[in-house]
């Protein structure tokens, strides 16, 4: 093919001034979109991990927020998918591969063998464990507060009003523990109809002293420091923060249910080869116990832990020790009887 030769180099200039404000962004810069929650969580993500992947990689990250699956689905179905990666837990992950929202994760894309298996999902990334514990007042119980559900659920031993969630995943998890279902049992007893009523029962013997079900996470805590209640369900990373801020608040780790964060790449994404990179990135060993300084959640890669401080690991929910206790939540129980348990669980809080 002949060269053209320009004499006027001016004009060229202007023409590829012009081009290259037409073409879309992705044609002209190496980048791609992350979408996820916002507040601490989005700030670790962005310090522990956006900042340095851009650093290595050149690639540039561009965040939003709130990705909720309605706005995927939205996107997908008008074929004008905004983001690359966005962040859900189990359920959420699950809900949005079934509907056909997220690209397969195959070996050969990224390679998970550094994963803890039970973590492991075809349609996303595990990001981070957290877990759901006991947090209680050092004020109400200066000796040493619950350790177990069955002691949440003991209002002679450890008096005072409570606070659940307004959701029963985890919950009805932990009204079985209490009731003294073995873990291995706790999903083979909720999909029975007997096993389900149980576990309700025993949420309806607790209402009575559940003085708040809360919708934020933030709420349980604010509710321990105000003296509102004396314990709560909820997430690890919540209770540690409050300590963090010198509220009179503990954890127990006797028992919990933890539950995996995920990253997903939205089925037609525009940069999906930044996002796979992106996911290949941050489950490197040495990359998942630098989010542990930012927020009190646990890596997914056991070669993670003796890269962390002992001071740091003391606050993780992800350690051997820890998840010898933990019940792992079964997400595809839950994307089969979300609706159903859901509209139950009301039911009991109202009851």
């Amino acid at each position: 093919m002949a060269r053209l030769q320009v004499k006027y180099p001016n004009v060229l200039a202007a023409c590829t001034v012009v081009v290259s404000l037409l073409l879309p962004l992705s044609a002209t810069a190496d980048e791609m979109t992350f979408a996820s929650w916002g507040g601490a969580y989005q700030d670790g993500i962005r310090a522990a991990w956006i900042k340095p992947f851009t650093q290595e990689t050149g690639i540039q990250v561009v965040e939003d927020t709130n990705p909720l699956i309605a706005r995927i689905k939205a996107m997908v179905d008008t074929h004008n998918v905004q983001w690359d990666v966005v962040t859900a837990g189990g359920a959420s992950l699950m809900q949005g591969a079934k509907s056909g929202l997220f690209e397969k994760i195959t070996p050969d894309k990224v390679d998970e063998s550094n994963v803890l298996p039970a973590a492991r999902n075809d349609y996303g990334v595990p990001s981070e464990i957290f877990s759901t514990v006991i947090g209680y007042s050092t004020k109400a119980f200066p000796n040493g507060g619950p350790k177990t559900f069955a002691d949440f659920w003991n209002v002679k031993k450890f008096p005072g009003k409570r606070t659940l969630p307004d959701k029963p995943d985890t919950v009805l998890e932990a009204a079985l523990l209490a009731d003294g279902v073995a873990p291995a049992d706790v999903y083979k007893t909720l999909d029975t109809p007997a096993g389900m009523k149980r576990a309700l029962d025993k949420i309806r013997q607790i209402r009575p002293y559940v003085a708040m079900w809360w919708s934020s996470g933030a709420q349980p805590v604010q509710a321990l420091g105000s003296g509102d209640v004396v314990m709560a369900l909820g997430w690890n990373g919540r209770f540690q923060a409050g300590i963090d801020d010198g509220l009179p608040i503990a954890m127990s780790w006797g028992q919990s249910v933890a539950q995996v964060g995920y990253f997903m790449i939205v089925k037609g994404a525009p940069d999906k080869a930044q996002a796979v990179k992106f996911l290949n990135y941050i489950i490197r060993p040495e990359v998942q116990a630098r989010f542990s300084k930012y927020v009190a959640y646990g890596p997914v890669t056991p070669k993670s832990i003796p890269l962390i401080d002992k001071s740091r690991l003391d606050r993780l929910p992800s350690t051997p020790e820890r998840l010898s206790n933990a019940l792992f939540m079964n997400i595809d129980w839950w994307a089969a009887h979300s609706l159903a348990a859901g509209e139950a669980y009301n039911t009991a809080m109202q009851q």
